[in-house]
């Protein structure tokens, strides 16, 4: 039978290359550039480590001596009587304790250095990957990854260093003993009872892998679905989904716990496997030894040393078992985290970017070509200007590739073809932070941090005071309001702000965005989630705040832009037509019969 060029046993070349990826990127963690500091704790933990393991192998032989001096047999180590030597007995293995423990002391601040480090790259990383990544994947599943790859890290920090490398050492200091005290049958006793207990455990724990693997998939599909559905309590009660949405979730922990069921039996199989290796090779050890004992060649504190040492390699052996298993899930997990690190931003700054200079504020777009797919274009060559201080609109109906131009310019994707520029100056060209900074958003729907109306109002602008917070609060028309709040400014908003009205929240995000002072306004639907009264009072706190600014303002409704300075008429990608409010009305065109039908659905109402 012919074998996959590409496998090897269980484990196939490619999962041995992110393996080996993995260990690369988690290794400078472990040993980090010109942190020197760092190393001598790696260092120190080693060194200690080390005298730990030497102790350990060294404590059977006080235990024979005493089993020898209490039978009168043999010549005592380091001269001791039995008393002393069972006490040297006991000191040996608090000392192996201490040891251990210390060890853990001193290398602890450098796994949590590790974590943070790397916890804090992966978060800055899923803010810099590009609007068309977030909307593709579920929040839910990336927040599994991320705790599982952290928590993989923390594991293999520990255990890569001081299980496998330990365990190697003991059994070779335990073989050197036994081939100098007694002979090479026991050598090769415990060496084939090690080659079938490590060939047993990984040749099942690959297996084991797969069922985990399998787990691990339908934990995070539970956990997206749970999330999900969370997130969209409203959507659940509007429409009496509660069973529907408890049956979609328990399908989902039905096959987790299959997949969980499948790898407790396997669970089972590789302990009971194990167990029975190790006995066997146990007993084997201890026959030859009584043997020894009746023939008279060993004594009565050989046999127990001998077993000694067969107890204290079954421990870490035993301790291999799980080791490797969490090693290769935590390879596993690192390996989606490091997936998801690797993942390129579709949005980047070009080298040599330099930041965005706003001296004017004139928004031109030239040609501007956008497409979300390939086949798929949604922007068709447009061509527009806002000229400095002004304020233009961008109308039409719905899938006509308004935001778009909004997304663009804010430059969440870039433009695939012709330019967008801000003061002549390509938005490809500047630094996003700067881009940023320069333009003052008010989406259609305003998401609020779970935190308190100040907090989220004074996010608009790093440092602000709380003059300055409640100053935005007047201008959009909303401090009366949260002062009148039992708790004032300090009052939570709840999850994703359902604590407070859409009108409320929307004003909020006013606030937020006006405290921010941006030379460039950007309103997509800024007034779509408020009533005729409030829509007029925000307008005009919208109005006084784009005094001095050029406004960008997107809508569907079109009474809040009749007063813009230039009105653009999008149909399918393309402008329509183009002008002020009156100009457009005069026209009869597209414009005119969107206002006509608007006016009558207003009045019908």
């Amino acid at each position: 039978m012919r074998r996959n060029p590409t496998t090897i046993g269980n484990i196939s070349a490619e999962e041995r290359r992110s393996s080996m990826r993995t260990l690369r990127k988690v290794l400078p963690y472990l040993w980090p550039a010109g942190q020197n500091s760092v190393k001598i704790r790696v260092v120190l933990a080693m060194a200690v480590l080390i005298l730990a393991k030497v102790i350990a192998v060294y404590t059977p032989v006080l235990y024979k001596g005493a089993v020898d001096a209490l039978a009168g047999e043999g010549v005592p180590p380091l001269a001791l009587g039995a008393v002393g030597l069972t006490v040297a007995y006991g000191m040996a293995r608090v000392l192996t304790t201490g040891f251990q423990q210390l060890r853990d002391a001193i290398f602890a601040p450098v796994t949590q250095r590790a974590l943070r480090r790397l916890a804090l790259e992966t978060f800055r990383h899923i803010h810099r990957l590009s609007m068309r990544y977030h909307i593709t994947r579920k929040t839910g599943g990336l927040s599994r990854i991320i705790e599982r790859g952290v928590k993989g890290v923390e594991f293999l920090l520990r255990f890569l260093l001081f299980s496998i490398g330990p365990l190697v050492l003991e059994l070779a200091l335990v073989a050197i003993v036994l081939t100098v005290l007694f002979d090479a049958r026991y050598l090769l006793a415990v060496g084939v009872t090690i080659a079938l207990y490590v060939w047993f455990t990984l040749a099942v724990t690959e297996w084991r892998v797969k069922l985990r693997r399998e787990m691990n998939t339908q934990d995070t599909d539970a956990n997206q679905k749970a999330i999900d559905s969370l997130l969209n309590f409203e959507t659940v009660k509007y429409f009496g989904a509660e069973e529907r949405e408890a049956a979609r979730y328990d399908g989902a922990m039905r096959a987790y716990a299959n997949a969980a069921l499948k790898t407790a039996y396997s669970l089972s199989f590789l302990n009971f496997g194990q167990s029975l290796i190790i006995t066997g090779g146990l007993i084997a050890v201890m026959v030859m030894a009584a043997m020894g004992v009746q023939q008279g060649s060993l004594t009565v504190g050989d046999f127990v040393m001998v077993n000694a040492y067969m107890v204290q390699i079954t421990v870490p052996l035993n301790f291999l078992g799980s080791v490797y298993r969490e090693i290769r899930q935590s390879l596993v997990d690192m390996g989606e985290m490091f997936d998801l690190l690797e993942q390129p931003p579709d949005v980047t700054d070009r080298p040599g970017a330099k930041e965005l200079d706003v001296t004017k504020g004139h928004i031109q777009l030239t040609d501007l070509r956008f497409a979300y797919e390939v086949e798929r274009e949604i922007l068709k060559g447009i061509t527009m200007e806002a000229k400095p201080g002004q304020t233009v609109a961008i109308v039409g109906s719905t899938g006509s590739g308004k935001s778009t131009i909004g997304r663009l310019l804010f430059r969440f994707y870039d433009v695939t073809g012709g330019s967008l520029t801000i003061d002549g100056q390509d938005v490809r060209d500047v630094t996003q932070a700067s881009l940023h900074a320069a333009i003052g958003v008010v989406p259609q729907d305003t998401v609020l941090f779970n935190d308190t109306i100040r907090y989220n109002i004074a996010y608009g602008r790093d440092g602000a005071t709380q003059d300055e917070i409640e100053a935005a609060a007047r201008a959009a028309q909303i401090h009366d309001f949260i002062v009148g709040l039992p708790q004032g400014y300090e009052t939570p908003v709840g999850e994703r702000g359902l604590k407070l009205s859409g009108g409320e929240k929307q004003r909020v995000g006013i606030a937020r965005t006006l405290l921010k002072d941006p030379p460039i306004l950007l309103l997509d639907e800024a007034t779509s989630a408020l009533d005729t009264d409030t829509e007029r009072e925000i307008k005009e706190a919208l109005t006084r705040a784009g005094q001095g600014r050029t406004v960008i303002t997107i809508a569907h409704r079109l009474s809040t832009v009749a007063e813009a300075d230039l009105i653009v008429v999008l149909e399918q990608g393309e402008i329509a037509e183009a002008g002020t409010h009156e100009e457009l009305l005069q026209r009869q065109g597209r414009y005119a019969h969107l206002w006509n039908s608007q006016q009558s659905d207003q009045d019908a109402a």
